[in-house]
């Protein structure tokens, strides 16, 4: 299955839910696009841009998504939207 890579188009505005550590950084848990919820099962793999974050997420229900999180701006896009095989 060829993963919708959003580079093609604007990214999406999310809202995004995040859990603070011992260390202060946010972690996303959740997301929403719209009316729909994203829970994330687990951070697949994250990185440092010089002015981002990116999150690797898997959601609950298998889609795996990277989040870009605007450190000056405080926003969130999605950049990636990738369904499991068969939807």
């Amino acid at each position: 299955m060829v993963p919708k890579r959003m580079s093609d188009r604007p990214a999406l505005t999310v809202v995004v839910e995040c859990y603070a550590g011992y260390r202060g950084e946010e972690t996303p848990r959740r997301f929403h696009i719209g009316e729909r919820a994203f829970e994330i099962e687990r951070i697949v793999d994250a990185w440092l841009a010089p002015d981002h974050r990116y999150f690797k997420v898997r959601t609950r229900v298998g889609e795996l998504c990277i989040l870009r999180h605007d450190v000056a701006a405080g926003g969130w896009e999605l950049t990636l939207l990738q369904r499991p095989s068969g939807h």
